[in-house]
């Protein structure tokens, strides 16, 4: 067990704990403003221009960062924990439905993609283990040897940062901030501040995007932000060109007029007019080309297909274009995607997995040797080809059905557990019937057929 932290060496970590965040938190605030759309304009507009041009540089704020986010986390969902070998879930299992994690799974890949990493915070409960996702915005982790346990966590409780928790292997230290005599940050202990969560080790889980061997892991949005910013950049300049030159203006050399009306009709018309010195010969009539922009459309369209190959979203996704796609066609423009979901199944599948052992230590019971999380089958393919290649599997190879019940795409744990029950009782009908049926013939007599 760890020792107390006096006063010295909690000041030492809280200030160690702080600088991380702070060197962080930029990098986090810019994610997190691209994911919200709220990335800054795509021109400077100085003071002076027309309105309209700044409300066009805020319209042309097309957020694709979000989807890059959205799609791999629609693409996965646990939906079971069990032991190796078992069909069943295990107890462990009623604590994560408990805490509702079946809706609030999406939100912890959500910011594992955005900002490279997410936690889950568990501790001890009634008559669960309590689990709350935190993302990194919030709450700030140091390791040191062990890359699975954390050292320490901070967690920021409130959102002015008045409140903060720090968790070790053994305790949970609660503080607030502010000023010593000399101005500087510090924090303190409220009373009573300090409690045992018992869970034996820091009692944090991460989640990471894209791990590396550095100890280190990448936002999804690390290469988009690049594209979104041309993304933007270009449609800025299409709405300008849009509205300022994509139509035919006429000119008027030699002629102008005084009267208020006719200057407003010349407006309205997109008429330019030039004075003259009272030459009625010198009158000429001609009108400029509209701006093509079919240039800035092009522009726009391979900047998708880079942010399609870069962030392996199906292209029909980003352009919206799936006209009569068969099922195959369907699968291999989702197969770069798919390899991408699967590793990504590998990755946060171990670290639900230590989520679940937490679970157990907050449950008191040990956890299973071989544990391994279901994830439902989320890739688009024909049903019918789905259901045929079952069949298959189970006439030509012998596979039993109940076995490839799970298999089948879209099915939950729930629908499961009702087919089983169904299974069951009718299996019992049938051996009740059976038995009924040999007590009523003898030996040497047929069994009446049933």
């Amino acid at each position: 067990m760890a020792d107390l932290l006096d006063e010295n060496e909690l000041a030492f970590v809280m200030d160690s704990m702080w600088a991380m965040r702070a060197a962080e938190m930029p990098t986090l605030d810019n994610f997190h403003a691209y994911w919200r759309g709220e990335q800054k304009l795509p021109a400077c507009i100085p003071n002076g221009v027309p309105t309209e041009v700044r409300n066009m540089a805020k319209m042309s704020r097309i957020n694709v960062c979000r989807l890059v986010i959205s799609v791999p986390a629609q693409s996965l969902f646990v939906d079971g924990y069990r032991a190796e070998g078992e069909s069943d879930n295990l107890e462990q299992w009623q604590a994560w439905r408990a805490n509702r994690k079946n809706a609030g799974q999406s939100a912890t890949w959500r910011a594992t993609f955005a900002y490279g990493a997410s936690y889950d915070l568990v501790l001890k409960g009634d008559p669960y283990p309590v689990i709350r996702g935190l993302s990194p915005r919030h709450m700030t982790v140091a390791y040191g040897d062990d890359p699975n346990w954390p050292v320490y966590a901070l967690e920021e409780t409130e959102q002015l940062g008045a409140e903060w928790k720090l968790y070790d292997e053994t305790r949970v230290y609660t503080l607030t901030e502010g000023k010593n005599s000399d101005g500087e940050r510090v924090a303190k202990l409220v009373q009573d501040g300090v409690s045992e969560h018992g869970m034996g080790v820091c009692p944090v889980v991460r989640y990471r995007s894209l791990p590396d061997l550095d100890g280190e892991s990448t936002s999804e949005l690390h290469d988009i932000i690049p594209l979104q910013d041309q993304l933007d950049f270009t449609t800025f300049d299409m709405l300008v060109a849009q509205h300022y030159a994509a139509f035919r203006q006429r000119y008027v050399i030699g002629w102008t007029t005084d009267d208020e009306n006719t200057k407003a009709k010349g407006a309205a018309s997109r008429l330019w007019t030039f004075g003259s010195d009272g030459d009625p010969d010198a009158v000429k009539v001609g009108e400029f080309e509209q701006t093509d922009l079919s240039g800035y459309l092009k522009s726009r369209e391979a900047t998708f297909e880079h942010l399609g190959v870069l962030s392996q979203v199906p292209p029909h996704n980003l352009v919206g274009q799936m006209v009569n796609l068969s099922a195959e066609a369907l699968v291999a423009a989702e197969s770069s995607s798919r390899r991408k979901i699967n590793e990504l199944e590998t990755s946060l599948g171990e670290s639900t997995e230590q989520l679940f052992e937490l679970i157990s230590i907050g449950m008191g019971i040990d956890p299973p040797e071989s544990p391994e999380v279901r994830w439902r089958d989320t890739e688009a393919r024909s049903f019918a080809a789905t259901v045929d290649a079952l069949g298959k599997l189970s006439s030509l190879l012998a596979v039993p059905p109940r076995a490839l019940w799970e298999r089948i795409p879209d099915v939950t744990e729930e629908e499961l557990a009702r087919w089983t029950s169904i299974a069951e009782q009718g299996g019992e009908l049938d051996m009740l019937l059976r038995q009924l049926v040999d007590g009523q013939t003898s030996p040497s007599e047929p069994a009446p057929a049933v």
